[in-house]
């Protein structure tokens, strides 16, 4: 049976008009069972339903609802979730009624009030305890959602204004004449405090991950007209592991509460959204790992079972507000951290107390090219090939358990993962790394020392904002990296890109409010590297950036990467009015054998190449884009264009590149492009997609081969990133290219010759 979705506590939403024996009572506090019964009456001996009722000061013994209320077949299944039912021995797990107090003792419900530990946190344990116990009956919640649903209809018909002038748009976002936005474009008001306070609490790609507002290209939950089924109370004994009822991942509730369970099947897990469910009352002496894949729970509701421990990959349910485990014989230490702290307590405990899982095997290279081809380029003396890695490092700053809850704190700490991260670089040994979020300090105390012993040196500038802060402030503000081979290539020059200032300079963009609103706040950059071959004198231009997180300013990301084009495009220019490395002579290349070589792949036979301009330069741009492939910056960059009204640009106003539309000559394609796009860069619960790139020119730059994808039997077990084994909620991607040299300047063709003999007849 389902029903809309329902709010767990439903009491409330009973009918008034019953008879007075029938009615529960609707004050949970006056039901709470460590008060007793009144005037000394022998209390009810199963804690199936609410046990009292208090009423003008008095306490009185409580009914359910009686059998003549459910005709036919469910009449049966209410007898046997009756007081009677030999499935439920009552009290729970043995317990007795003792004491003056009539309270329970042992593990399963409350003692007395002096031995009891009543702190709120349990008080409302055992407040949704007995509200649960009072739901035993067949499809109670949905027959009690139904209920509260008869609504009076009204006799009166509403009038409304036929001349209202319909609210204009704000945002994107239209209202409706209730004053609700309904929004076309999902962007929101620029003054909202919980997304400003989201943007500058974590620039990084994924929202936090208890965020309220859903990313638009989450994985969403599938579309149905209801989300909540009810299966309780009807004796069930067993769920098998094929039961359709796990093809139901659009479920946000579930009630399989009093019924014969002994045990939950592990596909339960495949019901990622669930938010609410309910197995108290059944039989379960263990409860599957798996639940822990739930990340979208808040109650989950284990009352009246017969389990004694809960397994550790609990930890993991980060939102979690309420872990039900009144009425079982619970280790004694595990209840009394949700008696003396709540539920965040003993999942804290739950999550750092787990064991490390199996490491995931290697990630494999996938070749784009055939072996025969790979095999003459390793035999070609003249083949120039180099490598980049692409990698959001996730910095200090942000790596908190109020973001990362399902995280280990030790595998959230600095030290711990910065260990992993220049591990992950160094076995790469890629010519080119690109790092987003890295820490001002981070940067000058750790890397740029770490790295340098591996032959790397490096070009790092931290966002806008660090230049409004104090000198100890500035240690924490993030931002991009490059590191290059320093025994390979040279740096010739190298650019900052600040997005804001660049939009202040273009005279287009200064009459435009959208600008000043969306994009002039914003303090996202990007860096340019301009580099040289030391052996073959091959230019090269890498660049790296890390645009706007926030999913509702897609507009904001497509003018950043409009603006960082451009920019590229101007410096490839000046780049080619660059001359040419004089080639070395005989005396500096015989001087030159003591150094390593490390151009061993590469030709140093041929004359440096000449430029005529930009667009022959080879070009890698990386980057975490924040923008799935099937955004606006996406088709900007791999298509070359995009009309002026492109709806990612939210209906804003933004000088030519509204009127005009956006263009650029570089040729650009993703480096996994070849390969179907990379499943995934970035993995956190919220979110599971392909965000970071490597662009590079096709025109001069062709790929030889790309990281693969971790291993999927991994991911399935693996909530989100990070964790012991990824150090940060990004993936790098890493991609091999071969150079394509530009092609000799054709001489003249001389004028045609014509025999004298075809002039004869003319």
């Amino acid at each position: 049976m389902y029903y809309p979705q329902q709010s767990p506590g439903i009491a409330h939403k009973l009918p008034t008009h019953q008879h007075p024996g029938q009615v529960h009572d609707q004050s949970p506090w006056a039901r709470h069972p460590a008060y007793g019964p009144a005037n000394g009456a022998q209390a009810p001996t199963s804690p199936a339903y609410p046990l009292f009722a208090h009423a003008n000061g008095t306490m009185t013994a409580m009914q359910h609802h009686p059998h003549q209320h459910i005709p036919g077949p469910l009449a049966h299944h209410h007898h046997q979730n009756s007081l009677t039912h030999a499935h439920f021995p009552s009290p729970p797990n043995g317990n007795t009624l003792q004491g003056p107090h009539g309270a329970l003792g042992q593990n399963g419900s409350p003692g007395t009030i002096a031995t009891q530990m009543i702190t709120p946190h349990w008080q409302q344990q055992l407040l949704k305890c007995e509200m649960i116990r009072a739901s035993r009956s067949p499809h109670h919640r949905a027959r009690a959602s139904a209920m509260a649903a008869r609504t009076v209809h009204k006799s009166a018909i509403p009038i409304q204004n036929p001349n209202a002038i319909k609210p204009p748009e704000t945002n994107g976002i239209t209202t409706d004449g209730e004053g609700s936005p309904s929004s076309k474009s999902q962007a929101p008001s620029d003054a909202s405090p919980t997304r400003a306070s989201a943007a500058a609490d974590h620039p990084s790609a994924t929202v936090a991950p208890v965020a309220e507002a859903a990313r638009p290209y989450t994985l969403a939950r599938p579309g149905n007209t209801w989300q909540s089924l009810d299966m309780g109370g009807v004796g069930i004994k067993n769920i098998p592991k094929t039961s359709g009822l796990f093809a139901f991942t659009f479920l946000t509730t579930l009630y399989l509460n009093h019924n014969a369970l002994q045990s939950i099947p592990p596909e339960i897990s495949k019901l990622r959204h669930l938010e609410l469910l309910d197995l108290s009352g059944n039989a379960l002496m263990s409860i599957p790992p798996e639940l822990g894949m739930l990340t979208s729970l808040k109650e989950l509701y284990l009352f009246d079972n017969q389990l004694t421990t809960l397994p550790p990959q609990l930890g993991t349910l980060h939102q979690l507000q309420t872990l039900g485990i009144e009425g079982n014989p619970i280790e004694p230490s595990l209840k009394l951290m949700v008696q003396k702290d709540g539920t965040p307590a003993l999942v804290s405990y739950l999550r750092d107390s787990c064991p490390i899982p199996t490491p995931p095997p290697d990630r494999q290279w996938k070749h784009l090219i055939g072996p025969a081809e790979r095999e003459a380029m390793a035999a070609d003396p003249t083949t120039e090939t180099f490598s980049v890695l692409c990698y959001n490092i996730l910095c200090e700053r942000c790596a908190t358990e109020r973001l990362y809850g399902y995280t280990p704190s030790w595998a959230l700490r600095w030290d711990y993962r910065k260990e992993l991260i220049l591990t992950e670089i160094v076995n790469h040994n890629a010519d080119f790394v690109c790092l987003q979020e890295v820490d001002n300090a981070q940067y000058e105390e750790y890397f740029s020392k770490t790295l340098a012993d591996h032959d790397y040196e490096g070009v790092y500038w931290p966002k806008s904002r660090y230049k409004m802060m104090s000198e100890s402030e500035r240690r924490l503000v993030d931002g991009c990296a490059i590191f290059y081979k320093a025994s390979k290539y040279t740096l010739v020059e190298k650019h900052l890109i600040e997005y804001s200032a660049v939009a202040m300079q273009r005279p287009d963009f200064k009459k435009t409010d959208d600008m000043f609103n969306r994009v002039l706040g914003k303090d996202h950059i990007a860096v340019v590297a301009l580099m040289e071959n030391k052996e073959t004198g091959t230019r090269l231009i890498v660049a790296n950036t890390h645009l706007h997180w926030d999913p509702l300013f897609c507009d904001v990301k497509l003018v950043q990467t409009a603006l960082l084009v451009e920019e590229v495009e101007k410096i490839a220019h000046n780049f080619a009015r660059y001359p040419p490395r004089l080639p070395p002579t005989p005396s500096s290349a015989a001087g030159s054998g003591t150094t390593p070589n490390a151009g061993e792949n590469n030709a140093s036979s041929r004359p440096p190449p000449v430029y005529s301009d930009g667009y022959k330069i080879p070009v890698i741009i990386c980057g975490d884009f924040n923008s799935v492939p099937e955004s606006g910056v996406y088709e900007f960059l791999s298509a070359g264009s995009i009309p002026p009204d492109h709806e990612d640009f939210l209906s804003h106003l933004y000088g030519k590149y509204t009127s005009e539309g956006l263009r650029h000559r570089l040729g650009l394609k993703s480096a996994y492009a070849g390969a179907g796009e990379f499943p995934l860069t970035n993995y956190t619960p919220s979110f599971k997609g392909h965000i970071d790139y490597i662009w590079y020119s096709s025109a001069n730059l062709s790929v030889n081969s790309i990281l693969g994808a971790v291993d999927p039997s991994y991911l399935d077990k693996a909530v989100g990133f990070p964790n012991a084994h990824f150090p940060s909620d990004h993936l790098p991607i890493v991609s091999e290219f071969r150079v394509r040299p530009p092609r000799e300047p054709q001489p003249a063709r001389p004028p045609p010759v014509f025999p004298e003999s075809s002039r004869a007849h003319t």
